[in-house]
């Protein structure tokens, strides 16, 4: 079985020579500490098991149940899970989601990853003694689709609304159709909240009433709750469930709406706008200018020269990529890797965020494509001559001014009018000069365009491409669509992918899988 396996699927065999040194005797007690701290005394199933099972899971994209199903049934599993031969599985399927929750509570997802980095150099699958003195690192961000239902403002409104009518019902012990008609909120007991509305959702008017009945029904619901609920509606799931309600109405109805106050849906899109009920963490977020998508950024920071991934982080799709820096560098200061940060290659996103800034400030290079400094046929902004030092800016006629990063600079408009070179320059008005924006990180840029314009520097900006592979590798296990709900069960899903990836790696250098 090793033979073979040595050819395909080689992980498989990588896991049953190596998997104990993975799961060493250490980490083991580690894994078992998770259940002596709850006070519940020792694991049911062997904890390195599970954890095992869960890594073979993201490797075949194996759901719950089929994972349970190929202890028995698939002869690849059970080798490296050294029960060849067995009749029944280890443990039942509840046991996987038990685990990953306490594996999440107690951050253990991230110490498995740190293990692959320490596996690296058990193995010696690399020559650490001809890797440089310092840290070359990557770091980069994809999207990922969220798995919760994306709803528009009926939809996510009478969801929400529905199930405080059901949570109501369970919780005073009355029929959900009883409370309903008691309350004059029968829209919520149809199939969906449009057919129950029942309208031509083609006519402006009628959709324009039918928010407003949506809205009038609604706070009769909420009104019959607090009125026959008592203290159980300042409570959860009550509670929980009336303000996601008020949230929803804050962010979608207009707050000064007209007509005599009947609600109407605001125009323009809130900020942080919650966009599903299933997974309240997913947000609007954008490729690119022209493609959108709902849902997660995957952030990872890889060595460059192994090609391990060191930290991983996921935030909501509207944030910006600074948010993932930092808790990609709260994981850093933690890994293996304690190597100084030598080199670190970033995309414009990053530039400005705490993991570069203090790379810089404790010696790091930074490798990043600039902002493109266009202006059509007229002077750029890289044709005037800026002096960091003296914070000055001399136009291409010799005009020279102050500046401050962060602002506009306008040359004087007497001088401008004057000027020979006007015509190259700007299309202002005669009583205007030149006017040319001085970014924050101006002088980040200034070197950025220098690099660019060099064969030497254009190959260091390309090796940034090491991390854009191991995305790709991560896209092509994991898929483009989130397997888990919520920002923190999507974290332990990347850091679990990730750890597959890492394996590949250390396998793919060592050598091993020939030896297998």
């Amino acid at each position: 079985m090793l033979d073979r396996l040595g050819k395909r699927r080689r992980l498989f065999a990588f896991l049953r020579l190596h998997g104990a040194e993975l799961f060493d005797e250490a980490f083991q007690a580690e894994l078992a500490g998770m259940y002596r701290d709850t006070g519940e005394g020792k694991a049911p199933v062997p904890p390195a098991l599970v954890c095992m099972v869960l890594l073979l899971q993201a490797y075949t994209g194996a759901s719950d149940a089929e994972a349970i199903d190929s202890m028995v049934d698939d002869r690849r599993w059970q080798l490296v899970l050294g029960m060849l031969g067995a009749k029944k599985p280890a443990f039942a399927q509840g046991t996987l989601p038990s685990f990953r929750q306490r594996l999440i509570r107690h951050d253990m997802d991230l110490r498995l990853l740190e293990r692959t980095v320490e596996l690296a150099k058990k193995t010696k699958a690399f020559d650490w003694k001809q890797l440089p003195k310092t840290l070359r690192l990557g770091v980069d961000s994809r999207p990922l689709v969220g798995a919760g239902r994306v709803e528009d403002t009926f939809n996510l409104l009478g969801h929400a609304a529905a199930k405080l009518l059901s949570a109501t019902a369970m919780v005073l012990g009355r029929k959900a159709e009883e409370i309903a008609a008691c309350a004059g909120a029968s829209v919520f007991l149809a199939p969906s909240i449009k057919a129950g509305l029942d309208i031509d959702w083609t006519d402006p008017e009628q959709k324009a009433d039918a928010i407003g009945e949506l809205v009038r029904q609604i706070d009769a619901l909420e009104a019959w709750i607090r009125a026959q609920a008592g203290k159980a509606a300042e409570e959860p799931p009550l509670k929980d469930l009336l303000e996601l309600i008020a949230q929803l109405r804050k962010q979608d109805l207009d707050p000064e709406p007209p007509d005599g106050g009947k609600p109407r849906i605001r125009k323009g899109v809130a900020e942080d706008r919650r966009v599903s009920i299933e997974d309240p963490d997913i947000r609007h977020g954008r490729k690119s200018k022209s493609k959108r998508f709902n849902g997660y950024k995957q952030h990872i920071a890889a060595d460059l020269d192994t090609e391990l991934i060191l930290a991983c982080a996921v935030t909501p799709a509207n944030r910006p990529e600074g948010e993932g820096a930092v808790d990609l560098q709260e994981d850093l200061a933690r890994s293996p890797r304690q190597e100084a940060i030598g080199e670190v290659f970033v995309d414009r996103a990053y530039v400005n965020s705490e993991l570069v800034e203090a790379s810089m400030e404790n010696g790091a290079t930074v490798f990043c494509k600039p902002w493109n400094a266009t202006n059509g046929e007229l002077f750029k902004k890289t044709d005037f001559k800026l002096n960091f030092r003296l914070r000055t800016i001399t136009c291409p006629a010799g005009q020279t001014k102050g500046f401050s990063p962060g602002e506009t600079v306008e040359f004087d408009p007497a001088k401008c009018s004057v000027c020979p070179l006007r015509s190259r320059c700007t299309r202002a008005s005669n009583d205007a000069g030149r006017t040319v924006r001085i970014a924050p990180d101006e002088q980040k840029q200034q070197r950025f365009r220098r690099l660019v314009r060099t064969t030497k520097g254009r190959e260091a900006l390309r090796q940034r491409v090491g991390v854009e592979h191991r995305l790709a590798h991560l896209a092509s296990k994991q898929g483009q669509r989130a397997r888990f709900r919520g920002l923190r069960k999507n974290l332990f899903d990347l850091r679990r992918h990730a750890v597959v990836l890492n394996l590949e790696t250390i396998l793919r250098h060592s050598g091993l899988a020939k030896a297998a």
